[in-house]
């Protein structure tokens, strides 16, 4: 079962961004017409777990930056008349609070990248929003279990040092190349590095550490001069990572290192096993589900043990 989250402490950072402009090519053809964001892990979109993850921390003011296509995003966040009416008249309000929830987890702002210049530029996007707070990114695709406190760590660490906060996570040097990857030094806190310097996405030979950049940030406004003079780089967008690395030049960016739980709902294999965690988690899905599947791995094995006594014959 997922704990609830203590009541968040007051912050000097109330404001969140949530990129969600994305094509969601790996996911085609189901992201065709629906938002990758809105693709469901077990009953709720992904996107929801993310402002769930906002909200907990104390985030109460929350943009997402959308594009073409991505109306259903929005309408996800609105209110529903006609259904909560239908199902208020059913008495059903287990069903009713669930489709009322989102509405009433932030104040909830849309607009539109209109291209699709990359993560730095839809970040600029946000800037007349913002103004001049500091405040949190969350990737859309990147969920971290509801059951860690990464975003309040990283909250906590912009109220004690100021500048930028980013998450950190080891992996394995062949996957490296996926990430934006951090050169670190030690501070007197632990979990807590200094960033001297970012690449985005380097090769295993030119990455600077094991640490990978994951979908948290708590920036500081000065994030919006950088990325207005920053080029387009890697793949021809406007990447953050490259004004990072300018900010990081002036010691003013943190890391905190996260070795708890984080799921990738962008990649195939890794949206799956979301879902199967999450589902076990449930105390209404969990028993039932988690016995269907240990009897269907138990099948799967014996199969698989059969089909190889059939070729070493």
């Amino acid at each position: 079962m997922i704990a609830p989250h203590s009541p968040a402490p007051a912050r000097t950072v109330r404001k969140a961004v949530v990129p969600a402009a994305g094509l969601g090519t790996r996911f085609l053809p189901a992201t065709k017409a629906t938002p990758k964001e809105m693709l469901p892990v077990v009953d709720k979109p992904a996107i929801q777990y993310v402002v769930e993850e906002a909200a907990a921390a104390g985030l109460d003011d929350v943009l997402m930056i959308t594009g073409r296509h991505k109306r259903a995003i929005e309408d996800h966040f609105d209110h529903a008349f006609e259904l909560e009416q239908a199902l208020a008249a059913k008495g059903d309000t287990v069903r009713l609070d669930a489709v009322r929830d989102p509405a009433r987890l932030a104040n909830i702002h849309h607009i539109r990248q209109g291209e699709p210049l990359g993560l730095g530029h839809a970040v600029l996007c946000a800037r007349r929003h913002i103004g001049d707070q500091p405040f949190a990114v969350l990737l859309g695709d990147d969920l971290i279990d509801p059951r860690e406190t990464l975003l309040s760590r990283m909250l906590d660490v912009r109220d004690r040092h100021d500048g930028t906060v980013v998450a950190l996570m080891e992996v394995p040097p062949e996957q490296i190349h996926l990430y934006g990857c951090a050169a670190v030094e030690p501070t007197d806190e632990d979990g807590v590095v200094r960033v001297t310097g970012l690449v985005e996405k380097p090769s295993r030979r030119d990455a600077p550490s094991a640490y990978a950049v994951i979908g948290r940030y708590v920036l500081d406004p000065a994030v919006f001069d950088t990325l207005e003079r920053t080029p387009p780089g890697r793949g021809g967008e406007i990447q953050l990572t490259d004004a990072l690395q300018e900010l990081a030049a002036d010691g003013t960016v943190h890391g905190v290192v996260f070795d708890g739980l984080r799921y990738d709902t962008g990649d195939k294999a890794d949206y799956l096993r979301t879902v199967v965690r999450l589902a076990c988690d449930r105390p209404d899905l969990g028993p039932e589900f988690l016995a269907w599947l240990k009897e269907f791995v138990a099948t799967a094995e014996a199969k698989g043990t059969a089909g190889r006594s059939r070729l070493a014959a």
